[in-house]
Protein backbone atom coordinates (compact mmCIF):
# COMPACT_ATOMS: atom_id res chain seq x y z
CA UNK A 1 0.00 0.00 0.00
CA UNK A 2 1.18 3.55 -1.27
CA UNK A 3 0.77 5.89 1.77
CA UNK A 4 0.58 9.96 1.17
CA UNK A 5 0.15 11.72 4.26
CA UNK A 6 -0.26 15.83 3.45
CA UNK A 7 1.17 17.40 5.82
CA UNK A 8 3.36 14.98 5.98
CA UNK A 9 6.46 16.76 7.65
CA UNK A 10 4.42 18.51 10.48
CA UNK A 11 4.05 17.72 14.34
CA UNK A 12 1.22 14.94 13.30
CA UNK A 13 2.11 14.27 10.03
CA UNK A 14 6.16 12.77 10.89
CA UNK A 15 4.18 10.99 13.96
CA UNK A 16 2.09 9.53 11.58
CA UNK A 17 4.54 8.57 8.97
CA UNK A 18 7.10 7.36 11.30
CA UNK A 19 4.63 4.68 12.55
CA UNK A 20 3.71 3.63 8.86
CA UNK A 21 7.41 3.38 7.59
CA UNK A 22 7.51 1.11 10.64
CA UNK A 23 4.58 -0.85 9.46
CA UNK A 24 6.38 -1.42 6.13
CA UNK A 25 4.14 0.76 3.87
CA UNK A 26 5.63 2.74 1.16
CA UNK A 27 4.74 6.44 2.84
CA UNK A 28 5.03 9.90 0.66
CA UNK A 29 5.13 13.08 2.22
CA UNK A 30 3.86 15.74 0.41
CA UNK A 31 4.57 18.99 2.18
CA UNK A 32 5.86 22.63 1.00
CA UNK A 33 7.37 22.82 4.09
CA UNK A 34 6.46 26.03 4.98
CA UNK A 35 5.63 25.75 8.77
CA UNK A 36 8.52 26.12 11.56
CA UNK A 37 9.97 22.92 12.58
CA UNK A 38 8.41 20.98 9.45
CA UNK A 39 12.33 20.89 8.24
CA UNK A 40 13.26 19.51 11.45
CA UNK A 41 10.89 17.01 11.16
CA UNK A 42 11.78 15.90 7.88
CA UNK A 43 15.75 15.66 9.31
CA UNK A 44 14.63 13.16 12.09
CA UNK A 45 12.51 11.04 9.45
CA UNK A 46 15.53 10.82 7.43
CA UNK A 47 18.00 9.86 10.15
CA UNK A 48 15.37 7.16 11.37
CA UNK A 49 14.29 5.85 8.05
CA UNK A 50 16.98 7.09 5.26
CA UNK A 51 15.90 6.64 1.86
CA UNK A 52 12.32 4.96 2.63
CA UNK A 53 11.48 8.56 3.30
CA UNK A 54 9.95 10.40 0.14
CA UNK A 55 9.34 14.12 0.18
CA UNK A 56 7.23 15.53 -2.47
CA UNK A 57 7.07 19.13 -2.34
CA UNK A 58 4.28 20.52 -3.14
CA UNK A 59 1.53 22.96 -1.98
CA UNK A 60 -2.47 21.78 -1.69
CA UNK A 61 -3.76 25.34 -2.96
CA UNK A 62 -1.98 24.06 -6.20
CA UNK A 63 -4.53 21.55 -7.75
CA UNK A 64 -2.20 20.30 -10.55
CA UNK A 65 0.62 19.40 -8.69
CA UNK A 66 -1.72 17.61 -6.20
CA UNK A 67 -2.91 15.24 -8.32
CA UNK A 68 0.45 14.57 -9.11
CA UNK A 69 1.26 13.80 -6.18
CA UNK A 70 -1.79 11.82 -5.04
CA UNK A 71 -2.20 10.19 -8.33
CA UNK A 72 -0.75 6.59 -7.28
CA UNK A 73 -1.61 6.63 -3.35
CA UNK A 74 -4.13 3.66 -1.52
CA UNK A 75 -4.71 5.83 0.80
CA UNK A 76 -4.39 9.56 1.26
CA UNK A 77 -3.93 11.37 4.58
CA UNK A 78 -5.03 15.06 4.51
CA UNK A 79 -3.31 16.77 7.21
CA UNK A 80 -2.01 19.63 5.55
CA UNK A 81 -3.69 23.45 6.38
CA UNK A 82 -3.41 26.41 8.28
CA UNK A 83 -3.78 25.16 11.70
CA UNK A 84 -4.96 28.48 14.11
CA UNK A 85 -7.59 31.03 15.05
CA UNK A 86 -6.06 33.76 15.57
CA UNK A 87 -4.12 33.63 11.94
CA UNK A 88 -7.50 32.94 10.15
CA UNK A 89 -8.70 35.60 11.86
CA UNK A 90 -5.79 37.65 10.26
CA UNK A 91 -5.97 36.62 7.08
CA UNK A 92 -9.18 34.57 6.11
CA UNK A 93 -8.35 34.41 2.55
CA UNK A 94 -5.48 32.60 2.84
CA UNK A 95 -6.85 30.54 5.41
CA UNK A 96 -9.84 29.49 3.36
CA UNK A 97 -7.59 28.82 0.47
CA UNK A 98 -5.66 26.11 2.21
CA UNK A 99 -8.06 24.36 4.54
CA UNK A 100 -11.15 24.38 1.99
CA UNK A 101 -9.98 24.95 -1.52
CA UNK A 102 -7.20 23.02 -0.47
CA UNK A 103 -8.80 19.72 0.64
CA UNK A 104 -11.36 20.21 -2.60
CA UNK A 105 -8.63 19.76 -4.30
CA UNK A 106 -7.33 16.48 -2.00
CA UNK A 107 -10.84 15.30 -3.04
CA UNK A 108 -10.88 16.11 -6.67
CA UNK A 109 -7.30 14.29 -6.84
CA UNK A 110 -8.66 11.15 -4.93
CA UNK A 111 -11.97 11.00 -7.46
CA UNK A 112 -10.17 11.78 -10.55
CA UNK A 113 -7.32 9.54 -9.42
CA UNK A 114 -9.37 6.09 -10.37
CA UNK A 115 -7.94 3.86 -7.58
CA UNK A 116 -11.05 4.95 -4.84
CA UNK A 117 -7.98 5.63 -2.60
CA UNK A 118 -8.83 5.79 1.03
CA UNK A 119 -8.85 9.45 2.29
CA UNK A 120 -8.82 10.23 6.19
CA UNK A 121 -9.17 13.95 7.07
CA UNK A 122 -8.07 15.78 9.73
CA UNK A 123 -10.84 18.00 11.22
CA UNK A 124 -11.32 19.46 14.28
CA UNK A 125 -13.82 20.51 17.31
CA UNK A 126 -13.62 24.13 16.60
CA UNK A 127 -16.30 23.15 14.03
CA UNK A 128 -18.59 22.73 16.78
CA UNK A 129 -18.29 26.63 17.95
CA UNK A 130 -18.48 27.81 21.24
CA UNK A 131 -20.95 25.46 21.95
CA UNK A 132 -23.20 28.28 23.73
CA UNK A 133 -26.37 26.07 24.30
CA UNK A 134 -24.19 23.69 26.03
CA UNK A 135 -24.50 24.53 30.22
CA UNK A 136 -21.25 24.58 31.73
CA UNK A 137 -20.39 25.11 35.19
CA UNK A 138 -17.47 26.85 37.21
CA UNK A 139 -15.54 24.73 39.47
CA UNK A 140 -12.33 26.02 41.79
CA UNK A 141 -9.54 25.17 38.88
CA UNK A 142 -12.01 24.07 35.92
CA UNK A 143 -14.98 24.76 33.81
CA UNK A 144 -17.17 21.48 33.55
CA UNK A 145 -20.40 20.28 31.41
CA UNK A 146 -23.27 20.39 33.73
CA UNK A 147 -25.41 17.80 32.00
CA UNK A 148 -22.46 15.76 29.62
CA UNK A 149 -20.25 13.66 31.76
CA UNK A 150 -18.90 11.89 28.57
CA UNK A 151 -18.92 14.87 26.43
CA UNK A 152 -19.86 16.29 23.33
CA UNK A 153 -21.42 13.68 20.61
CA UNK A 154 -20.73 13.85 17.03
CA UNK A 155 -24.52 14.83 17.45
CA UNK A 156 -23.60 18.05 18.68
CA UNK A 157 -24.79 20.95 15.74
CA UNK A 158 -22.01 21.81 13.96
CA UNK A 159 -21.58 25.77 14.66
CA UNK A 160 -18.67 26.99 12.57
CA UNK A 161 -17.36 30.03 14.45
CA UNK A 162 -14.16 31.83 13.26
CA UNK A 163 -13.05 31.50 9.55
CA UNK A 164 -10.45 28.58 10.85
CA UNK A 165 -13.82 27.32 11.75
CA UNK A 166 -15.77 27.78 8.81
CA UNK A 167 -12.54 26.19 6.31
CA UNK A 168 -12.17 23.55 8.38
CA UNK A 169 -15.81 23.07 8.69
CA UNK A 170 -15.97 22.92 5.20
CA UNK A 171 -13.17 20.95 4.42
CA UNK A 172 -15.28 18.25 7.21
CA UNK A 173 -18.55 18.08 5.16
CA UNK A 174 -17.03 18.30 1.89
CA UNK A 175 -14.79 15.35 2.70
CA UNK A 176 -18.11 13.18 4.56
CA UNK A 177 -20.38 14.06 1.05
CA UNK A 178 -17.49 12.57 -1.28
CA UNK A 179 -18.67 9.49 0.21
CA UNK A 180 -22.54 9.94 -0.56
CA UNK A 181 -22.60 11.60 -3.95
CA UNK A 182 -18.99 9.85 -5.27
CA UNK A 183 -18.39 6.51 -3.05
CA UNK A 184 -14.88 7.69 -2.10
CA UNK A 185 -13.55 5.75 0.80
CA UNK A 186 -13.27 8.83 3.48
CA UNK A 187 -13.46 9.30 6.99
CA UNK A 188 -13.63 12.56 9.14
CA UNK A 189 -11.59 12.58 12.99
CA UNK A 190 -12.95 15.41 14.79
CA UNK A 191 -9.85 16.40 16.96
CA UNK A 192 -9.41 17.70 20.43
CA UNK A 193 -6.22 18.88 21.43
CA UNK A 194 -3.06 16.68 20.10
CA UNK A 195 -0.01 16.88 21.77
CA UNK A 196 3.05 15.04 21.84
CA UNK A 197 6.91 14.81 20.58
CA UNK A 198 8.17 16.71 17.71
CA UNK A 199 5.11 19.66 18.17
CA UNK A 200 6.94 23.10 17.79
CA UNK A 201 3.70 24.61 19.88
CA UNK A 202 3.47 28.91 19.54
CA UNK A 203 0.58 30.75 21.55
CA UNK A 204 -1.75 30.25 18.95
CA UNK A 205 -1.46 26.73 18.42
CA UNK A 206 -0.09 24.03 20.17
CA UNK A 207 -1.01 25.09 23.37
CA UNK A 208 0.22 22.27 25.67
CA UNK A 209 4.28 22.20 24.18
CA UNK A 210 3.97 26.02 23.93
CA UNK A 211 3.79 26.58 27.72
CA UNK A 212 6.52 23.55 28.23
CA UNK A 213 8.60 25.60 25.08
CA UNK A 214 8.45 28.70 27.12
CA UNK A 215 8.89 27.30 31.17
CA UNK A 216 12.38 25.64 30.03
CA UNK A 217 13.28 29.04 27.99
CA UNK A 218 12.26 31.39 29.93
CA UNK A 219 9.51 33.09 27.62
CA UNK A 220 7.08 35.09 28.56
CA UNK A 221 3.14 33.53 28.08
CA UNK A 222 -0.11 34.39 27.91
CA UNK A 223 -3.17 33.16 28.66
CA UNK A 224 -6.41 34.17 26.79
CA UNK A 225 -9.27 34.00 29.24
CA UNK A 226 -9.19 32.91 32.72
CA UNK A 227 -7.16 29.62 32.73
CA UNK A 228 -9.74 27.52 33.97
CA UNK A 229 -11.04 26.28 29.84
CA UNK A 230 -10.82 22.04 30.19
CA UNK A 231 -9.59 20.26 27.17
CA UNK A 232 -9.55 16.57 26.43
CA UNK A 233 -5.94 15.67 25.60
CA UNK A 234 -4.58 13.06 23.08
CA UNK A 235 -1.28 11.61 22.92
CA UNK A 236 0.31 11.56 19.26
CA UNK A 237 0.70 8.35 19.88
CA UNK A 238 -2.39 7.65 20.66
CA UNK A 239 -4.25 9.24 17.17
CA UNK A 240 -1.71 7.67 15.20
CA UNK A 241 -2.81 4.47 16.15
CA UNK A 242 -6.42 5.56 15.56
CA UNK A 243 -5.66 6.50 12.03
CA UNK A 244 -3.97 2.87 11.56
CA UNK A 245 -6.93 1.49 12.34
CA UNK A 246 -9.22 3.49 10.24
CA UNK A 247 -7.18 2.39 7.43
CA UNK A 248 -7.42 -1.55 8.90
CA UNK A 249 -10.78 -1.45 9.76
CA UNK A 250 -12.15 1.09 6.45
CA UNK A 251 -14.71 -1.27 5.15
CA UNK A 252 -16.18 -1.04 8.82
CA UNK A 253 -15.73 2.86 8.91
CA UNK A 254 -15.93 4.55 5.23
CA UNK A 255 -18.14 7.11 5.52
CA UNK A 256 -18.43 8.19 9.11
CA UNK A 257 -17.38 10.92 11.23
CA UNK A 258 -15.64 10.52 14.48
CA UNK A 259 -14.88 12.54 17.33
CA UNK A 260 -11.51 11.55 18.28
CA UNK A 261 -9.66 13.04 21.80
CA UNK A 262 -8.70 11.56 24.73
CA UNK A 263 -12.54 11.84 25.91
CA UNK A 264 -13.34 12.46 29.50
CA UNK A 265 -11.10 10.43 31.34
CA UNK A 266 -7.92 12.87 29.97
CA UNK A 267 -9.08 16.02 30.44
CA UNK A 268 -7.36 19.45 32.22
CA UNK A 269 -7.84 23.19 32.38
CA UNK A 270 -5.41 24.68 30.47
CA UNK A 271 -3.64 26.81 33.42
CA UNK A 272 -5.12 26.03 36.57
CA UNK A 273 -4.48 22.46 36.45
CA UNK A 274 -1.73 22.50 34.39
CA UNK A 275 0.77 24.89 35.79
CA UNK A 276 0.85 22.63 39.04
CA UNK A 277 2.10 19.95 36.92
CA UNK A 278 4.83 22.42 34.69
CA UNK A 279 6.04 23.37 38.40
CA UNK A 280 6.74 20.15 39.40
CA UNK A 281 8.44 19.11 36.25
CA UNK A 282 10.39 22.89 36.85
CA UNK A 283 11.29 22.19 39.73
CA UNK A 284 10.45 25.61 40.84
CA UNK A 285 7.55 27.55 40.03
CA UNK A 286 7.07 29.45 36.69
CA UNK A 287 6.55 32.46 35.86
CA UNK A 288 2.94 34.12 35.67
CA UNK A 289 2.18 34.64 32.45
CA UNK A 290 -0.21 37.73 31.71
CA UNK A 291 -3.78 37.10 30.99
CA UNK A 292 -5.86 38.65 28.35
CA UNK A 293 -9.20 38.71 26.70
CA UNK A 294 -10.97 35.62 25.46
CA UNK A 295 -10.32 34.74 21.99
CA UNK A 296 -13.04 33.97 18.97
CA UNK A 297 -14.90 31.00 19.27
CA UNK A 298 -12.73 29.43 22.33
CA UNK A 299 -14.62 26.94 24.28
CA UNK A 300 -14.87 27.25 28.15
CA UNK A 301 -14.88 23.55 27.93
CA UNK A 302 -14.54 21.15 24.92
CA UNK A 303 -14.37 17.66 25.99
CA UNK A 304 -15.25 14.80 22.97
CA UNK A 305 -17.51 11.91 23.43
CA UNK A 306 -15.33 9.45 21.79
CA UNK A 307 -17.19 6.06 22.62
CA UNK A 308 -18.16 5.97 18.89
CA UNK A 309 -14.54 6.09 18.02
CA UNK A 310 -13.48 3.01 20.33
CA UNK A 311 -16.23 1.16 19.24
CA UNK A 312 -16.03 1.61 15.54
CA UNK A 313 -12.44 1.69 15.22
CA UNK A 314 -11.49 -0.70 18.41
CA UNK A 315 -9.28 1.84 19.90
CA UNK A 316 -9.03 3.81 22.45
CA UNK A 317 -6.77 6.31 24.60
CA UNK A 318 -3.50 4.93 26.51
CA UNK A 319 -1.62 8.02 27.54
CA UNK A 320 -3.00 9.49 30.41
CA UNK A 321 -2.36 13.24 31.03
CA UNK A 322 0.32 13.35 33.53
CA UNK A 323 2.61 10.60 31.20
CA UNK A 324 1.96 12.49 28.43
CA UNK A 325 3.02 15.80 29.70
CA UNK A 326 5.84 14.75 31.27
CA UNK A 327 7.32 13.10 27.76
CA UNK A 328 6.50 16.42 26.10
CA UNK A 329 8.47 18.49 28.81
CA UNK A 330 11.68 15.30 28.27
CA UNK A 331 11.27 15.66 24.53
CA UNK A 332 12.13 19.43 24.56
CA UNK A 333 14.84 19.44 26.92
CA UNK A 334 16.41 16.53 24.59
CA UNK A 335 15.85 19.13 21.52
CA UNK A 336 16.57 22.95 22.25
CA UNK A 337 19.26 23.18 19.25
CA UNK A 338 16.21 22.22 17.27
CA UNK A 339 13.22 24.16 19.03
CA UNK A 340 15.95 27.16 18.56
CA UNK A 341 16.70 26.78 15.24
CA UNK A 342 13.08 26.11 14.31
Amino acid sequence: MHIVITGGAGFIGANLAAALLADGYRVTLYDNLSRPGSSHNLAWLQRSYGAKVVLRRGDIRDAKLTAEALADANTIIHLAGQVAVTTSVANPREDFDINALGTFNVLEAARAGGRNPIVLYSSTNKVYGGMEDIVVVEDATRWRYRDLPRGVTEAQPLDFHSPYGCSKGTGDQYVRDYHRIYDLRTVVFRQSAIYGPRQFGVEDQGWAAHFIIATQFKRPMSIYGDGKQVRDLLYVDDLVNAYRQAILRIDHVAGEIFNVGGGPDYTISIWREFRPILDALNGSPVVDPAFADWRPGDQKVCILNVDRAMAALQWKPTVNVHQGIERLWNWVAASRDEIERR
